[in-house]
């Protein structure tokens, strides 16, 4: 009986999770390589050994790793490796697995686990395996908050894709032509002051309200300090660092500094035909939000600066991270091993993570990588061609600034409520942002009951 009641919650948050995934996935989200719905799988094969199975939702994950994986044979014959690779949509791998897991049976033995899914397989007892013994020679060169994400009880059991350093994309070519120059704008306040100015100029909106997604209201919270839930997980959504960043949000909205955007948040089809269109200047997104410029607005090459996100009291923490995939390795792995030393050469070693930089456009977790000039600075990289200035200048910048919002139980219900309701009401309705946070914190403890 007991079995039923937990299979049946896990299935409850599997939903409550899907409906807000748009706010959480980062390197899967509606822009490049997320899996369409389809199954595919390639297999590459070694002369030896047992071959694994790897499942996830984004099939240039995939093909990163059989790059990886042909890297990692020819540099290891006395530990060869076999791995078939599986892309699976996005909800039915979560929920196979979850099912695997708890069954004891099917489960692979490497997976990607969408970050705002992470959570409901660390509960109780995790079924998957420590990577406290890999990390070592590359534990001070990774971004911390990164390996706390994936972490229980000072247990790693996830590595990430990269770090998704929230920053600011500005069309150049608009602001210039509306006298604004971007990098002037420090604070929250000289957003305002430019926000105006442009709309008065333009009649179109600097920056975009996100009724969909929260990614400026996490870095509104980081600035303060401040997360959506407290130490213990539990959520605080009608915090005092709440109501001054929505606030601060929706005072930007009332003066026309920014507008609702098509889709709900930068990250959508619809946003990426409005920015093409120059309908708004600025977004701000975490830096995996490159390759959406580079493959959905490709007219707006040359334009695109990258630069710090605005905060409300100079000295404040100007990034958070955003997003994230952890890979992990099942209890029930073949040769764990084994797969834990190659997750480990594929997503912390300098060589995995300079391909993580070239062939997926996202910021290595690794920041040694972030001072290789050679690599950041190498000309013929499209997403170095493609922006107005270089992303690892920007990066170097606030390396020491990029906080962590947690990824906690209370997660899923927090952003469903958020993504589809609370945002809305502010920005579209006008409601008071204290009664809204009430209301949205009193629907999240009524649901996490």
């Amino acid at each position: 009986m007991k079995s039923v009641k937990i299979l049946k919650k896990l299935g409850a948050i599997a939903v409550t999770t899907s409906l807000a995934a748009t706010m959480l996935i980062g390197c899967g989200g509606s822009g490049v390589g997320n899996s369409s719905g389809k199954t595919a799988e390639t297999s590459t094969k070694t002369s030896s050994g047992d071959e694994m199975e790897m499942w996830t939702f984004v099939e240039l994950h995939a093909k990163f790793y059989e790059e990886m994986l042909k890297s990692w044979n020819d540099k290891n014959p006395d530990k060869q490796l076999k791995i078939k690779f599986t892309v699976l949509p996005y909800d039915d791998m979560h929920n196979k697995l979850q099912s695997a897991l708890l069954s004891g049976q099917g489960a692979p033995d490497i997976c990607d686990i969408e970050v705002g899914k992470f959570p409901n397989f660390l509960k109780g007892e995790p079924q998957l395996q420590t990577f406290d013994d890999v990390i070592g020679p590359y534990k001070d060169k990774i971004v911390k908050s990164r390996l706390d994400l994936y972490s229980k009880d000072n247990h790693v059991y996830g590595f990430d894709y990269h770090v998704g350093a929230t920053i600011a994309f500005y069309n150049t070519e608009l602001l210039e032509k509306a006298g604004i120059d971007y990098k002037t704008i420090v604070t929250w306040d000289d957003f305002k002051a430019a926000g105006q100015k442009y709309n008065e100029a333009t009649g179109k909106y600097l920056g975009t309200a996100d009724t969909g997604a929260t990614w400026e209201l996490n870095a509104l919270l980081a600035q303060q300090g401040a997360d959506f839930t407290d130490a213990s997980g539990k959520p605080q959504l009608n915090s005092e660092a709440m109501v001054k960043g929505l606030s601060k949000l929706k005072e930007l909205k009332e003066v026309k500094a920014i507008g609702t955007v098509p889709g709900g948040q930068p990250d959508k089809d619809e946003a990426y035909a409005a920015f093409n269109k120059g309908d708004y200047a600025v977004a701000i997104m975490p830096f995996w939000q490159m390759s959406r410029y580079v493959s959905y607005m490709p007219e707006l090459a040359g334009k695109i600066a990258l630069a710090p996100v605005p905060v409300l009291e100079k000295g404040m923490p100007r990034s958070v991270g955003g997003g994230g995939t952890g890979t992990v390795v099942t209890k029930t792995a073949k040769n764990a091993q084994l797969a834990k030393e190659f997750l480990a050469y594929a997503k912390l070693s300098e060589e995995g993570n300079i391909k993580i930089w070239q062939n997926l456009g996202f910021d290595p977790c690794n920041t040694d990588i972030w001072t290789k000039k050679d690599v950041t600075h190498d000309t013929n990289n499209k997403f170095v061609k493609y922006f107005k200035n270089n992303p690892f200048d920007v990066l170097n910048e606030i390396k020491n600034e990029i906080k962590l919002i947690k990824s906690t139980e209370a997660s899923p219900a927090i952003n469903n409520i958020l993504c589809t309701v609370t945002l809305n009401s502010i920005f579209e309705d006008g409601k008071d942002v204290k009664q809204a946070l009430d209301e949205a914190q009193a629907q999240v403890e009524n649901e996490l009951k």
